[in-house]
C-alpha cells in the first residue's frame, strides 16, 4: 500500500512500456496500463488547470453551438447531419439556437443542454474547492482506496484525498484464474511470459511477481483491521470488472472494514470515448467520490458467484451470469459477455482480440505494432481492456503457431518492438474467412479464466451472440 502522492510509477489504460526500473510487483507492466515516471505531492500547493476532454469550459460550448446554428443555416450537409442525428434523424426546419445547444449536449453524452451547464458548473465548484485546499475528503476515516493500477493514484492526491492506495493489479481477463494451491505460480509465469513479449523494459523476475501476487492477498486481510474504510474504484471494462468480482468474493468470505464502498462507471461526458476513471481530472474524481454507494449483500453474493465460476474449468455457469443482466452490478455483465468472447470463435477458432488485430491487417495493410494497438484500443475493441504489452503478447503467440497468420518485419537493432512493422498472410486471410481453423494450426496453450485452451483437447467455443459450447472436435483443415 501506498500513501497517495508519493512517488511512484503511474499505471493507466494505454501504453505501458518504459525503461524505469519498477518497485517489484506493485506496478509491474502488464500491459493495461500506461507507465511513467511522475513526482507526487500529497498536498499540492497549486495545480495546473490543464486542458482535458473531460474538462468542459461553458463559454466554449456556447461558441460552439453558435457555429453549429451558422453552418447549419448555411446549408452545410455535414452539420445538418449533425442537427438531425441529436434530434432522432428528423431534419429539423426552422433550427434554432436551442436545437444547436442540444445537439453539442447530445455529442457531448448529457442528456440535455440545462444538464451540460448544471455538470460544467459542478466541476467548477470542485476545482475551486481544490485550489482552496479544504479538508481532505476522506479525512474523516482511516481509508484504503482500491484500484485496478495506479493511473488515479496521483490524481487522487491532486484533488485533495489523503488516504492510502493499493493497486491490485493482476490480469484476470487474459492469465490463469484457478482456484488450486498453485494458483499464484500459475498467474506469476504467465505474467513474466507475457513481459517478455516487449524488450527492451527492465522485466519483473517471476519471484518478484509471485511475491506480488500474495502480497496483494495480504492487503486485502489487512485492510478490515488497518482501515475504517474502503473505497473500489473501477469502470466497465473486463479488466476492472473481474478484479472487482476477485475483491468482492473476498469480502464475501473474510472480515470487512465498517465502511465498504463502491464507486462502478460505464460512462463519463467528454469530448472523447470514456474508456476509463484513469483520464478523468481531479474534480471529477471528487464529484464520483459523492456518487460512491455502500457494497450490498446482494453484490457481494453475485462477486463470489462470479468469482467461483470465472475460476472453473467449464464456462457454462459463467455465461449463465453473463446473461442473467447481473442487476446488483448491471456493467458486469457487459464485461463478462467481452470475456467470454476471448474463448475460440465457432466461426473460425479465434479470440475476439486475434480476429480484431488481423482485420486491422487485412483492413489497413501493413501498419507497425504500435499502430495495431492504437487501432485495436481506439476504434475496434468494443471494451478496451488491453495495453500494449498484453497485446505484444498475443501477436506473439499467433506466431508461434505452425502457421502464422501474420508476418514481422523488425527494425534496426536497438529499435523497440512496437516499431515492427506486420503484415497479414495467406493463412491469416483464409483464418479470418472461416476456411481454415485457427485451433488446427497449433496455437500455443492459452487461458480464458479458468478454462485452459490447448491443442488436442476438447475445446470450449463462443459464437458471437454469446453462446457458449464445447467442441468435442476440432474443425479439419
Amino acid at each position: 500500500m501506498s500513501p497517495l502522492g508519493r512517488s511512484i510509477h503511474v499505471r493507466g489504460k494505454g501504453c505501458a512500456h518504459d525503461s524505469q526500473r519498477r518497485d517489484p510487483r506493485l506496478d509491474i507492466p502488464f500491459g493495461l496500463k500506461r507507465t511513467q515516471a511522475v513526482k507526487g505531492i500529497v498536498m499540492p500547493e497549486s495545480i495546473e488547470r490543464t486542458a482535458s476532454a473531460f474538462r468542459l469550459n461553458l463559454e466554449q460550448q456556447k461558441k460552439r453551438a453558435r457555429e453549429l446554428l451558422n453552418d447549419v443555416k448555411a446549408g452545410d450537409p455535414h452539420a445538418i447531419a449533425r442537427l438531425a442525428r441529436a434530434h432522432g434523424g428528423d431534419t429539423v426546419a426552422p433550427p434554432k439556437l436551442a436545437h444547436a445547444q442540444f445537439t453539442i449536449a447530445r455529442e457531448l453524452r448529457f442528456p440535455s443542454w440545462g444538464r451540460l451547464k448544471s455538470h460544467i458548473a459542478a466541476m467548477d465548484r470542485q476545482w475551486s474547492a481544490i485550489t482552496d485546499l479544504g479538508t481532505p475528503l476522506d479525512a474523516d476515516q482511516r481509508t484504503l482506496h482500491i484500484r485496478c493500477g495506479h493511473d488515479i493514484q496521483q490524481t487522487l492526491a491532486d484533488a485533495g484525498f489523503v488516504g492510502d492506495f493499493h493497486a491490485h493489479i493482476t490480469p484476470y481477463c487474459q492469465g490463469p484464474v484457478t482456484a488450486g494451491p498453485d494458483r499464484h505460480e500459475l498467474m506469476a509465469r504467465f505474467i513474466v511470459d507475457m513481459c517478455a513479449a516487449a524488450p527492451g523494459t527492465d522485466a519483473p523476475t517471476y519471484e518478484e511477481v509471485l511475491a506480488g501476487e500474495r502480497r496483494q492477498d495480504e492487503v486485502l486481510t489487512r485492510s478490515a483491521d488497518e482501515y475504517e474504510r474502503v473505497v473500489i474504484w473501477m469502470e466497465h471494462d473486463s479488466w476492472d470488472q473481474l478484479i472487482l468480482v476477485r475483491l468482492l468474493a473476498h469480502f464475501a468470505n473474510d472480515r470487512r472494514p465498517g465502511e465498504l464502498e463502491l464507486i462502478a462507471i460505464n460512462e463519463y461526458p467528454g469530448s472523447t470515448r470514456f474508456i476509463g476513471v484513469g483520464q478523468l481530472p481531479p474534480e471529477s474524481l471528487r464529484l464520483l467520490w459523492d456518487a460512491r454507494r455502500p457494497v450490498t449483500p446482494a453484490q457481494l453474493a453475485l462477486g463470489e458467484k462470479t468469482w467461483n465460476a470465472l475460476t472453473s474449468p467449464d464456462p457454462i455457469a459463467l455465461a449463465a451470469i453473463a446473461a442473467s443482466g447481473t442487476p446488483a452490478l448491471p456493467i458486469l455483465g457487459p464485461a463478462l459477455d467481452r470475456h467470454l468472447r476471448e474463448l475460440p470463435s465457432t466461426e473460425n477458432g479465434l479470440s475476439l482480440t486475434e480476429e480484431l488485430i488481423l482485420r486491422i491487417l487485412a483492413d489497413e495493410g501493413t501498419m507497425t505494432l504500435n499502430r495495431v494497438f492504437w487501432t485495436l484500443q481506439n476504434e475496434r475493441e468494443p471494451l478496451p481492456f488491453l495495453g500494449d504489452t498484453s497485446v505484444a503478447h498475443i501477436v506473439r503467440n499467433m506466431e508461434r503457431a505452425s502457421e502464422s497468420p501474420l508476418a514481422r518485419t523488425e527494425g534496426a537493432p536497438g529499435e523497440r518492438v512496437f516499431a515492427n512493422q506486420l503484415t497479414l498472410t495467406d493463412v491469416g486471410r483464409a483464418v479470418l474467412s472461416g476456411k481454415r481453423d485457427w485451433q488446427d494450426l497449433d496455437p500455443p496453450p492459452r487461458w480464458v479464466g479458468g478454462v485452459r485452451i490447448a491443442r488436442g483437447k476438447s475445446c470450449w467455443r463462443c459464437a458471437e451472440s454469446g453462446k457458449v459450447e464445447k467442441w468435442k472436435k476440432l474443425k479439419s483443415n
